[in-house]
């Protein structure tokens, strides 16, 4: 198992190969997810693709064609690998890649592993075909399933300069639902082909769109380019609140958010300028663009642009 986290000098060869493997996940998995990774070093790179291999199981579940009930049996058989792991039960020479890194990297990383439950709870609505009347409600989805993603990841990252970590927690959730409501509106079509409607109901009756999105053009008489300019002005004042977190990273943590994040953000504005090509098919940004959000993450401009503004403690 891992002693130190200054890299992979004294792993053992079965650690190291089940961090190839979630590694080998990620990168074939989330290509954006991925871009911000391999900023990190190594031990911090391993402990984030074991994170996202875990995660990548459980939305596997909720996203596979099982039954309701075999998928809620299979996420609760997740749930209780997760605790195996938090009770440090799983040895390294254990069958299942996924929990050997996960477990080597909570032991090297304070890692709230709590959050991987949350994202299990999240999922559940999901299987459970949960709708959302209103933003509040969505947020509470959102938090599971990507602002315990931010809680979990800033375990790995740590802060730096005495910043407080509790309020670094709060600013890595926000930037959670920033990139989670970021994704409901890219995929608003496909996921309306799989029967889902995330968008909160209060908002698609007041822009008309309460009879969904099930063709490449908007609802008839609906107001769909303002429905996302709605949601684009919500996600745009989450990402500047959860871009506070950037100064209380160390520049190499913070390049891997600020191009994580940047991509999506870019994302967003893509959306905003063409609202109805999310209904035509699926909104992505070149290979090029997000090597550019990469390097500019890596130079800390996005840190420091953050730094030099005001911060409210609201």
């Amino acid at each position: 198992m891992s002693r130190t986290v200054n890299g992979s000098a004294h792993t053992s060869g079965p650690v190291l190969a089940a961090y190839r493997y979630c590694e080998t996940v990620t990168g074939h998995e989330a290509r954006n997810f991925a871009y911000g990774i391999r900023l990190l070093p190594t031990a911090k790179r391993q402990a984030m693709s074991a994170l996202y291999a875990f995660s990548r199981r459980v939305d596997d579940i909720g996203d596979g064609d099982l039954a309701p009930a075999e998928k809620t049996a299979r996420l609760d058989t997740t749930r209780q690998l997760l605790t195996r792991v938090r009770n440090g039960e799983i040895r390294e020479d254990d069958t299942d890649p996924v929990a050997v890194a996960l477990a080597d990297a909570a032991r090297v990383f304070p890692i709230p592993l709590e959050g991987l439950d949350e994202l299990i709870d999240g999922v559940l609505m999901d299987v459970r075909g949960e709708v959302y009347e209103t933003w509040d409600d969505l947020a509470v989805y959102c938090r599971c399933v990507a602002g315990a993603i931010g809680r979990l990841s800033l375990g790995v990252f740590g802060t730096v300069n005495g910043h407080d970590h509790a309020r670094a927690a709060e600013y890595a959730d926000t930037l959670g639902l920033a990139l989670q409501l970021t994704n409901i509106l890219r995929d608003v079509r496909e996921d309306a082909g799989s029967g889902r409607t995330y968008l909160p109901a209060q908002d698609l009756a007041k822009f008309g769109c309460a009879a969904g999105f099930h063709s490449d053009t908007a609802p008839p008489g609906s107001d769909f380019a303002g429905l996302v300019e709605f949601e684009v002005r919500r996600a745009r004042s989450l990402f500047a609140t959860g871009y506070r977190l950037l100064p209380m990273l160390d520049r190499r943590s913070g390049a891997c958010v600020a191009a994580m994040a940047g991509i999506y953000r870019r994302l967003l504005d893509r959306i905003a300028a063409d609202p109805e090509a999310v209904l035509r098919g699926r909104v992505s940004l070149p290979g090029r663009q997000k090597a550019y959000v990469a390097v500019r993450g890596l130079a800390g401009l996005d840190a420091r642009r953050t730094a030099r503004s005001p911060l409210e403690d609201s």
